[in-house]
């Protein structure tokens, strides 16, 4: 079942601060109490485009499946099931239309005045292919449940910036910044449970040190993962974050080999939102081609699972081909990799779990991801949690879950069966006639015998 930390809360505080111990000023944090009636407020400022949107390197298709999707061999669950009735809501840059998203749906925009599916950032469309996208003759990719739909809500951009404000820049004086925060957030999770998503994939992370704190705006994240998960019945899948990207600047410790059962949030240095709401987010770190965390992928006591987060491929944002590189602002080139990417292979398998199992509650499917996941040795760690997902696993494993009875019988009228032609005795018949014959011989033998002894006895007798 799921690893769940002690808490111990303060109503009035978001995280409660100890000692500083450890790099960067750690100290124990918690989220607070969740009120899950909180909902963020309705407005919101104005947003204006100022960067140019990302394209990408096209990659020509082909019958290879990706390294990611072979490793995690989603094609032996196929036949079972890929992932049909299941609504995957993208919290994320948007996701532009492609040929093979057919399903795909408008979310709304919370950055501009356009739909969700505008995507100048080639972030959510990338996610949504690893999710949904269908297959196609002669081609090894598509996504790990290509028979679900994709609900696209854009709810951040680094292209754009709030109307009026200044662009922020770096040390070297490109931009930075961009429009989305914890509120937008909250606000597109709500949104995405209201309209009928069944798993809602979160790509995105708001991180602050221990010493920061999270700011009073994430309390709505925390009650709108709460709402979707205990209203709506929605499974939310949460990327861990990326060490060192943006505000994730401080690394979380691994498990101290002298305190193995020491509490982790003791010695937290980053704060990850929504990841942190551990009892209503599957949280989920990165690994390399080897199967070890990936050195980028943001450790933490609320890390849950683990999947392929590098070496990926997915769909062209602008054309309907295939990317696996992507343009940073400056023209760069950038592999598409992290957390980010992670997270859609586990909310692909989320939607398997949920069409095959479609009784269970979401954090029973949360439960049965986690126990049918490839543990580490000591059987749970902050980089990855539980262990590598197994969708074949997740949709096969027998896991005993409290409170749930599993029937999946399907009853159908066949013909009856053929009455059994009657059993044939007559070699039974004839040996038990033999061993009668043989034993009713050695009788009468025995008994002959015995006048034979009588005068052979008296004969003796007489010498």
């Amino acid at each position: 079942m799921r690893r769940r930390l002690t808490r111990v809360v303060l109503a009035t505080a978001i995280v409660a601060v100890t000692a500083a111990v450890g790099q960067g000023g750690a100290s124990a944090v918690v989220p607070a109490p969740v009120d899950v009636g909180l909902v963020p407020p309705a407005d919101r400022q104005k947003a204006e485009l100022r960067r140019n949107c990302k394209d990408a390197v096209r990659v020509p298709d082909g019958p290879d499946v990706p390294a990611a999707q072979r490793d995690l061999d989603f094609q032996s669950v196929w036949p079972i099931t890929r992932g049909a009735g299941q609504l995957v809501a993208v919290i994320d840059t948007g996701v532009s239309p492609h040929p093979r998203l057919p399903g795909l749906m408008d979310g709304g925009d919370l950055v501009g005045t356009q739909t969700g599916t505008v995507d100048c950032d080639a972030h959510g469309t990338l996610v949504a292919g690893l999710i949904g996208a269908s297959q196609v003759p002669g081609s090894g990719f598509s996504g790990g449940a290509p028979d679900s739909r994709i609900l696209s809500i854009r709810q951040s951009s680094k292209a754009y910036n709030t109307a009026g404000q200044a662009d922020e820049v770096d040390n070297a004086g490109n931009a930075v910044g961009g429009y989305g925060n914890v509120v937008t957030m909250a606000t597109a999770i709500r949104r995405a449970a209201d309209q009928g998503a069944t798993v809602i994939n979160i790509s995105e992370v708001a991180c602050k040190t221990a010493a920061e704190g999270i700011g009073s705006g994430d309390r709505y994240v925390g009650a709108a993962v709460k709402y979707a998960v205990t209203v709506h019945n929605a499974v939310v899948v949460a990327a861990a974050g990326n060490f060192g990207s943006g505000d994730c600047k401080i690394q979380n410790p691994p498990v101290d080999p002298l305190r193995p059962g020491a509490d982790l949030s003791d010695s937290v240095g980053t704060i990850a939102s929504p990841a942190w709401y551990d009892d209503y987010v599957l949280t989920v770190g990165s690994v390399d081609a080897n199967g070890s965390a990936s050195d980028f992928s943001l450790a933490g006591p609320w890390v849950d699972v683990a999947a392929p987060g590098t070496g990926l491929t997915s769909l062209h944002p602008t054309t309907g081909d295939l990317t696996n590189t992507t343009y940073g602002p400056e023209g760069n080139a950038e592999p598409v990799q992290g957390t980010s990417f992670a997270a859609p292979f586990v909310s692909a398998t989320v939607a398997l779990v949920r069409s095959r199992f479609p009784q269970l509650s979401a954090q029973q499917v949360m439960a049965r991801i986690e126990a049918t996941a490839h543990a580490p040795a000591e059987g749970w760690n902050p980089s990855v949690g539980h262990g590598i997902i197994d969708p074949l696993a997740a949709v096969t494993a027998d896991v005993p879950l409290d409170d749930v009875t599993v029937d999946q019988s399907n009853s159908v009228a066949i013909d009856a069966l053929p009455a059994a032609a009657p059993p044939d005795h007559r070699p039974r018949n004839v040996a038990v006639a033999a061993t009668g014959t043989l034993g009713a011989l050695l009788v009468l033998g025995v008994l002959a015998s015995f006048p034979l002894r009588r005068r052979f006895r008296s004969a003796t007798d007489r010498h």
